[in-house]
């Protein structure tokens, strides 16, 4: 089944196609580009370029898997708009996946290992940048499971959660921007949500036919802008 893929949770603006099979899942098309002020003008314009790149028409989709965030509310709404709408008139479902599994997300094994849960296995503090110097994290075990989270905090308060959990090692934009502050050993990559990570972990939602999710999105914290709550006097 061909699955498109976006997300615009954080500055990477994502759009991607996948293959997912009985067997696995294959990446067949993929861009992205870092514009924290453009996910609208991108997006859509993503989406058509990577069908495009594995000649494909939006009738040959059969499901779509957007990043529910956390992000920030104007460039996330975005990614889910644009899924929830693509979906209603392909009448295809949509599944949704927390962005940060998508850096969380540990990729296959390597060859030669074995599944199973080892014993100190690392605790990894996915981080991305929330602005207001915040960060939206999550902590996972080495098998990808989220074990806390996701929350928005200063990053001095999840580097103290962090350490409670004992964490040992920190990966995405967000722990990049605060790395002085987490004070822990990076890992250079993913940076922003992975398209391969966010389709492989609703996989077997796909594969089972399972019904179409209404895409809510996690916004963790009110938007900048309220309507207000009372009228002001405008006489002296």
């Amino acid at each position: 089944m061909l699955v498109l893929v976006v997300d615009s949770s954080t500055p990477a603006v994502t759009a991607a196609l996948a293959e997912v099979t009985a067997d696995g899942v294959a990446l067949r098309a993929h861009r992205c580009t870092v514009d924290a002020r453009a996910h609208g003008e991108l997006l859509a314009p993503q989406v058509e370029a990577v069908l495009v790149d594995v000649d494909a028409r939006p009738a040959d989709l059969g499901a779509i898997v957007a990043g529910l965030g956390p992000g920030p509310f104007t460039g996330l709404r975005v990614g889910l708009v644009t899924a929830a709408t693509v979906g209603q008139v392909l009448g295809i479902p949509t599944y949704g996946v927390c962005s940060l599994d998508g850096i969380g997300h540990p990729g296959p094994a390597p060859a030669g290992t074995t599944g199973g849960t080892a014993v100190g296995e690392p605790r990894v503090l996915v981080a991305a940048d929330a602005r207001r110097k915040e960060v939206y994290w999550a902590v996972y075990d080495g098998s990808g499971r989220r074990i806390v989270g996701p929350e928005v905090d200063a990053p001095a308060v999840a580097a103290a959660r962090a350490r409670e959990l004992a964490v040992t090692e920190a990966v995405g934009d967000g722990a990049h921007r605060y790395a002085d502050v987490l004070g822990l050993p990076l890992r250079a990559e993913p940076r922003y949500p992975d398209a391969a990570a966010l389709v492989a972990l609703a996989a077997a939602r796909i594969r089972a036919g399972a019904p179409g999710e209404t895409l809510t999105p996690l916004y963790l914290r009110r938007p900048d802008a309220v309507a207000a709550t009372s009228r002001k006097s405008v006489l002296p």
